[in-house]
């Protein structure tokens, strides 16, 4: 019996809404030095301001990652803004208390992740901002507030100083000192961000299950 059920349709159409958005690459184990952002309550929108919202592309969006700060009026860099800082780089952010508050834009991962971060540490993450980041291939690494004010301290004392986050392990290890975390992530996101999936890769991965699923439905009422 040949058969198109509503589920087998959706995949079909799954193949043709694939875009040119940006990839999300396949996460691996990381050992970088980071980024400090010494700074609680950093919301939606200072890190990605309101005026910039206007592309639905993934593309260009790190171009504006916490622009009033790194920039002021006459778009000159702040020489104060860690961003702006070239003693500091990597693809590891580490981030105050409560990163990711306020509004519940998807841009803000974007701007995240484009501007070339793969991991946000902080002791906490407001939700909305967490699941965005978990959708969009960016690791969220909720630590305890004493493994986040190590993790400053040696940053800040030597901006050389590395971090490992080990996604499989789901652990991050501060590698001068052997100092080391466990953090929790859901399942899903966890299989998603090692093979680089979003949702819809996740369910094309899957599509001859589904229609497996289906045929074996259809037969079974067909009797």
């Amino acid at each position: 019996m040949k058969f198109d059920t509503s589920a087998v349709r959706q995949v079909k159409k799954i193949n043709q809404l694939k875009n040119n958005n940006m990839p999300i690459e396949k996460f691996k184990t990381i050992e970088s030095t980071c980024v400090p952002l010494k700074i609680d309550n950093v919301d939606t929108d200072q890190i990605i301001p309101a005026r910039f919202l206007k592309a639905t592309s993934r593309e260009g969006f790190g171009d504006n990652l916490f622009r009033d700060w790194r920039f002021d009026r006459n778009d000159n860099p702040r020489k104060d803004f860690v961003l702006n800082n070239k003693k500091f780089s990597g693809s590891v952010l580490v981030a105050g208390k409560n990163f990711g508050s306020g509004s519940s834009r998807e841009h803000a991962s974007w701007a995240v992740y484009d501007y070339g971060f793969r991991v946000v540490v902080s002791s906490f993450f407001a939700d909305i901002f967490k699941n965005n980041a978990l959708n969009n291939g960016l690791l969220p690494v909720q630590v305890s507030e004493s493994f986040l004010s190590r993790l400053f301290e040696e940053i800040f004392q030597n901006p050389e100083k590395k971090v490992k986050v080990d996604l499989e392990k789901q652990r991050i290890t501060l590698l001068s000192t052997g100092e080391n975390e466990g953090f929790e992530i859901n399942g899903y996101k966890k299989t998603c961000l090692i093979n680089g999936y979003d949702d819809i890769d996740y369910l094309l991965s899957i599509k001859n299950k589904i229609e497996k699923f289906e045929a074996t439905l259809l037969s079974e009422l067909s009797e």
